[in-house]
Order: C-alpha cells, then sequence, then structure tokens
C-alpha cells in the first residue's frame, strides 16, 4: 500500500514513533491539495449570474455543467485508489495538479457550454487525487490511533480552500472579472505540481500489482458497512457540496436580500463551522471510544440546521448564521465514515476503501447540484432579471428539501449498515 515504511507497520496500531520528517511535508502538501480542491469545488457558487448570462442557461443547465466535476472527480475515485497504490503520489498528484491547470484554463476561455464541462470534468478528474493520496499517506506513515485526528485536520484545511472560494474570491471576481479570476486559481494548480514533484517521494516498497488492487477491490465491495458508510457520507455532504457549493448564495441574494459579497461570506459560515469541527470529531471520537454515537449526534445537528434554513420564514441574519454553522458541524461527522471504512477493511484494502467512500461523498455534489435546479427550474415562476432568472421562496423550499430526504435516508444506513468498531481494527490482512 501506498507510502508504508517498515517503521510503520499499522495493522496493530502499536507504533508510536514519529513519521519522518518527509512524510509530514508529504502530508501537508496533500492537505494543500484538498484545501485547493474545495477552492475549486465552490467557485461556481459565488459566479452564477456572471455564468448564466456568460452561456445563456437556467438553473438545471449551470447545475448540470457545475455538477461536472463531481462527476469527473466520483467517478476517478476508484482508479485513483488503484493508481497511487500502483504508482504513488509523487507523479499521479503532480501530474493532476498540472492537468487541473489545464482544465482551469479551458473553463475560463470557453466560449460554449460543452468547452466549460469539460474544463469543470478535467479539474474534477485532477483534483480527484488529493484527498485520497493524502489519507493513504495518513494511514501507512503515521500511528493508526491518530488517523481519525489527521482526517479531521486534512477536512479543516480543505474548508480553508472552500472559505477562500467564497468571499474572497468574489472580490476577485468583482476585480477582475470570472474569466480572468479562473485562469489565476489555475496557476495555484502550477505551483502546487511543482511543489509536490520536488518535495514528495515514493518508496519502491509501497507498489502494488493492480491484479491485487483489484481482488482487495472486490472484497471490498461485498462488505455492508463499505456501502452503509458511503450512503452516510454522500447524505452528510450533500449540504455542503449542493446547497455551500452552488445554490446557497443565489438563495440568500434573491430571498433575503444579502449583497453577493455578504452571500458569500454567509455561505462560509458552513465551511467554518465544518473545519472546526472536523479535527473535534476526530479527537472525540477516540478519546470516547466509539464511532457511530458522534455520527448519530452529527445527524441531529445537521437536520436541525437545515430543516430551519428551509422551512422557519423570516429569518434574521444572525439566526441564518447560526443554522448554517449547524449544518457545518453536524455534516463534517462524516469524516468518521472514512475511519470506520478503513477499520472495516484489511489494511491492504485502505486505499481502494477510501477511494470508495470519497467517491460518494462526491458524488452528493453530482446528484443533488443538478437535482436542486431541476426542481428550482420546476418551480420557476417566469421572474427574469437581465438574462437571470429569479427563483421565489417557495421554489428554494421544495428544491432544498431534496437534502433533507437525504438525511433520512443516509440516518437509515447508519442505523442498519454501518458497525460499531469501538475504534478497532475489525478486518486484519490474511
Amino acid at each position: 500500500m501506498s507510502l508504508r515504511s517498515p517503521a510503520y507497520d499499522q495493522t496493530n496500531g502499536a507504533s508510536t514513533l514519529r513519521p519522518p520528517r518527509r512524510a509530514v511535508f508529504a502530508f501537508a502538501l496533500g492537505c494543500l491539495v484538498f484545501g485547493y480542491a474545495f477552492l475549486q469545488r465552490v467557485a461556481p457558487s459565488v459566479m452564477t449570474e456572471e455564468l448564466m448570462r456568460a452561456f445563456s442557461v437556467g438553473g438545471a443547465a449551470l447545475g448540470s455543467v457545475s455538477a461536472f466535476y463531481f462527476y469527473a472527480y466520483a467517478g476517478m475515485q476508484l482508479p485513483v485508489g488503484l493508481l497511487i497504490d500502483r504508482f504513488g503520489p509523487r507523479r499521479m498528484m503532480a501530474g493532476a495538479m498540472a492537468t487541473c491547470m489545464i482544465g482551469s484554463v479551458l473553463f475560463a476561455t470557453s466560449e460554449s457550454l460543452a468547452i466549460a464541462a469539460i474544463g469543470r470534468a478535467l479539474i474534477g478528474g485532477a483534483v480527484a487525487f488529493g484527498y485520497v493520496g493524502t489519507m493513504t499517506i495518513a494511514a501507512h506513515w503515521f500511528p493508526a490511533g491518530r488517523f481519525s485526528l489527521l482526517v479531521g485536520i486534512l477536512q479543516a484545511v480543505g474548508m480553508t480552500g472552500a472559505i477562500s472560494g467564497q468571499a474572497p474570491l468574489r472580490l476577485v471576481v468583482d476585480g477582475t472579472g470570472w474569466r480572468d479570476a479562473m485562469i489565476m486559481v489555475g496557476a495555484l494548480a502550477a505551483l502546487l505540481a511543482l511543489a509536490i514533484f520536488l518535495v514528495v517521494r515514493d518508496r519502491q516498497d509501497m507498489r502494488k500489482t493492480s491484479g491485487g488492487m483489484l481482488s482487495g477491490m472486490g472484497r471490498m465491495l461485498r462488505r455492508a458497512d463499505s456501502w452503509g458508510n458511503a450512503v452516510c457520507g454522500l447524505t452528510l455532504s450533500a449540504p455542503m457540496l449542493a446547497f455551500a457549493g452552488l445554490w446557497a448564495v443565489p438563495w440568500l441574494v434573491q430571498v433575503h436580500g444579502y449583497s453577493k459579497a455578504e452571500a458569500g461570506a454567509t455561505t462560509s459560515i458552513i465551511f467554518i463551522g465544518w473545519g472546526i469541527s472536523a479535527p473535534v470529531y476526530g479527537w472525540l471520537t477516540d478519546r470516547i471510544g466509539r464511532r457511530k454515537p458522534l455520527l448519530y449526534s452529527g445527524y441531529a445537528f445537521a437536520v436541525m440546521g437545515l430543516v430551519g434554513v428551509v422551512y422557519i420564514p423570516e429569518l434574521s441574519p444572525p439566526a441564518i448564521s447560526f443554522l448554517l454553522a449547524l449544518i457545518g458541524i453536524g455534516g463534517c461527522s462524516m469524516v468518521l465514515n472514512f475511519t470506520l471504512a478503513r477499520e472495516t477493511n484489511s489494511p491492504s484494502d485502505t486505499g481502494v476503501a477510501l477511494s470508495f467512500v470519497n467517491m460518494c461523498v462526491v458524488g452528493a455534489g453530482a446528484i443533488f447540484q443538478p437535482l436542486i435546479g431541476y426542481l428550482l427550474d420546476l418551480g420557476w415562476d417566469g421572474t427574469e432579471i437581465e438574462g437571470v432568472r429569479i427563483y421565489s421562496e417557495a421554489a428554494y423550499r421544495i428544491a432544498f428539501s431534496a437534502m433533507i430526504v437525504g438525511y433520512a435516508i443516509g440516518l437509515a444506513a447508519c442505523f442498519f449498515a454501518v458497525r460499531e468498531t469501538h475504534c478497532r481494527q475489525l478486518v486484519e490482512d490474511r
């Protein structure tokens, strides 16, 4: 498995040695790649009007174009697990960031919806290497007892990228236009590609044959836990990826009268709540020795927050901010699904197990972004201002209810299909 060091046999979780300095740098760079992935993920949310105007489209079409990021990201997850385990993170992640630069420029210079979709797909497929690659580093270079905390740190850094993709990116868009802003974002990918190529090193003993990994995929897919964790992660992530990632800003502008910059800053509260709580979940779950109670509490917080913003009328700005924080705090409990996936699959199947859960997590964006856009178009009353469709509060309420249905499905999966591991590795290598 990727980056396995002889000093870090994680099968028994007994190692307490410090990880090599290069492993720390590799993990830090991986965190930056994941943060960059989130910046790209949410970028369309602060330029919805510009994109609708540039391509003369409505909500469903815009949601579909934005979702090409998620289609590619989710579709690449299982191949990513295989490729990183086979070839190592240095070449895979550096090459992916170079590809992301190309996709960003293509999206920024596109004159047609089809070319814009291809650009978003290249971006999504490229940044797909960041999360699983970084978690694989954490799983095989660091003591097993730190894995939940490291995943929490990784999520926290990802949220800084998401926050950067809200109000700060909106200021750049206001100053330069959306096309130049996206070219600047593409330049960041080039810098990350160079840094990864210069800093990260692969080990000869980390590489496996693709045949062994494919058999591991079969073992992983036969476990109900894998599917249960995937569904939980998908439903808990949907409001962050679809609501905050695309539709919260226009909702705040059109329904609550926020300016675009104010809406971007307010939407960032979801990412702040997510980022702050991610390391806390990682620390607390190891402290109490259980995983599922924190998942249940996460669903409780998330449901209260989403039901509040969707169904309570005439909310004040502080109330909206509080409820958005609850959505972020509750949704971030999905970090535990990655830990559970690791503990309910053998160590040699770690990469593909994490890839599968992450594929379904990001699949939330691919499913819910266009679904919400489609439901908004169904409820559209024909109001349009300067080529931009204006949706009513009732239309938003119906469209956002789809995420609440998702919560119910995920909670059932957590109850019936996810085992409590008591913070132990339940499946060992044979």
